[in-house]
């Protein structure tokens, strides 16, 4: 399992019951989590602490109760910063356990001494993208919610990387990934962080166990010749890391070669020494010379 461990600002303090007790700067959020299937007791303080409660609802979806928490509020991962806001779905606008993926191609991205060409797609308020824009890469933030990349535009102004060269793009990421083949631009790594369910900007419908194979062996013909790496973030069951594993090493090593690997990830509950999992990713690199 690859454990995002690094954090100073963010941690799960303890977890019970469907739910998970966290705190994000100085503000503590109760949030549910369906991987919490056990019912131990709330001897943390901090439960009764809380800033934030989403409470789902039986009926589906659910609400926040907010105790003393600011409509926004900001927190630091090494130099980078990050604007949250409790909305829709229980979300903060951070998946803090991205950070163990950021860790790592941003070294590829620093080692590679060479101009490094990123395309993110499904990227969210720009977590991945502001990781690689640090590390040195240009970036091309590809994400079909107007409202999340401008988002993550805020999140890169706050980190100090407006001058970078990011380009934002409100699109559907298969058409865009269709037109870049049509143009012939090609990148040296590619992120991708598909939701289970989701719908483009003209209410295109995105089912991830259906579209997610054919999208990746579509966007191997934007690979550059000498690709350093390519990511995929899975948050659904079915694509456990063997599944990962599995069509990456069908997908990308017959054309590129390299090395596949794919692992829980997790983040580390402080109260106890144990690790929540928080889905799983897998990597392609090209093997090393």
């Amino acid at each position: 399992m690859w454990i995002a461990d690094r954090w100073k600002d963010y941690e799960v303090i303890d977890t019970s019951n469907g739910e998970k007790l966290e705190r994000w700067g100085d503000y503590i959020l109760v949030r549910p989590d369906p991987q919490v299937i056990w019912n131990t007791p709330h001897k943390e303080p901090r439960w009764k602490q809380k800033n934030g409660h989403y409470h789902r609802s039986n009926r589906g979806g659910g609400e926040w109760e907010f105790f003393d928490l600011p409509k926004t509020w900001k927190i630091h991962y090494g130099e980078l910063a990050f604007h949250l806001q409790p909305f829709q779905f229980k979300h903060t606008g951070l998946f803090p356990e991205q950070a163990v993926n950021w860790d790592w191609f941003g070294d590829k991205i620093r080692q590679a001494n060479r101009p490094i060409k990123v395309l993110n797609l499904f990227a969210y308020t720009g977590g991945a993208t502001l990781a690689a824009a640090a590390a040195g890469a240009s970036v091309t933030h590809v994400d079909a919610s107007k409202g999340m990349v401008a988002w993550a535009k805020d999140n890169a102004a706050l980190s100090g990387l407006s001058d970078k060269p990011i380009r934002w793009l409100v699109d559907d990421c298969v058409k865009f990934v269709e037109r870049e083949i049509r143009r012939g631009n090609h990148y040296d790594g590619i992120i991708m962080d598909p939701p289970s369910y989701g719908r483009g900007p003209k209410g295109e419908i995105w089912k991830i166990e259906e579209k997610i194979f054919p999208f990746v062996e579509l966007c191997t013909k934007v690979l550059s010749k000498d690709p350093l790496f390519f990511l995929i973030n899975s948050y659904t069951t079915g694509l456990q890391p063997a599944v990962l594993s599995y069509m990456m090493n069908t997908a990308l090593v017959p054309k590129f070669g390299g090395h596949v690997d794919a692992q829980e990830i997790g983040l580390p509950v402080s109260s106890n020494g144990l690790v929540l999992p928080c889905g799983a990713s897998g990597r392609w690199e090209r093997s090393k010379s």
